[in-house]
C-alpha cells in the first residue's frame, strides 16, 4: 500500500511514520526541506521538497500509483484544493483532508470528501470532559 502525506508538521510526521512502521510505502510532501529533520535519522520513507498543490510534483511523488492521499497542511484552503485534485484529476478513492474550521469541514464532508477537524474532535473532547467533572451546583434560594 501506497500513501502520499502532505505537510509535514506534527500531524503529517506522525501519520507518515505510523503509516511507514505498519508497512505502508510513505511519500512525504513539504515544502520545507527542513521538515524532514521531523521523521527523524531512521526514515526510509521519500520526501519530496515542493508544494503539494503541484500536479507534477504530485506524479513525482508517485500520487498515480497511490492507494490514499493524506494533506495536513497548516492551511484550509490548501488541504481542500489537494484533497479535490486527489479525488477528481488523480482518482484516488482514499483522501482524508484535514479543516481547522468546523463549518468548512461538515460543508465538504456533506459532498463526499473525508474530512477530519481537529477544531471540533477537541471542542468535543473538552465538552465531554467539563461534563464529567462533579461540580457543586448552587442552590438558589
Amino acid at each position: 500500500m501506497k500513501a502520499l502525506v502532505i505537510g509535514c508538521g506534527r500531524v503529517g510526521s506522525t501519520i507518515a511514520l505510523t503509516l511507514h512502521q505498519e508497512g505502508w510505502d510513505v511519500v512525504v510532501i513539504d515544502e520545507k526541506e527542513d521538515a524532514l529533520s521531523r521523521l527523524g535519522e531512521s526514515w526510509r520513507g521519500a520526501f519530496v521538497v515542493g508544494h503539494g498543490m503541484d500536479t507534477d510534483l504530485l506524479r513525482e511523488a508517485g500520487i498515480e500509483e497511490a492507494d490514499a492521499v493524506v494533506a495536513a497542511t497548516d492551511g484550509d484552503n490548501t488541504n481542500i484544493v489537494i484533497g479535490q485534485v486527489a479525488q477528481k484529476r488523480f482518482g484516488i478513492d482514499c483522501v482524508v483532508v484535514r479543516v481547522l474550521d468546523p463549518a468548512r469541514a461538515e460543508f465538504y464532508a456533506g459532498r463526499g470528501m473525508r474530512t477530519v477537524c481537529p477544531t471540533s474532535v477537541a471542542i468535543d473532547a473538552l465538552m465531554e470532559t467539563v461534563r464529567s467533572c462533579e461540580v457543586p451546583r448552587l442552590e438558589v434560594l
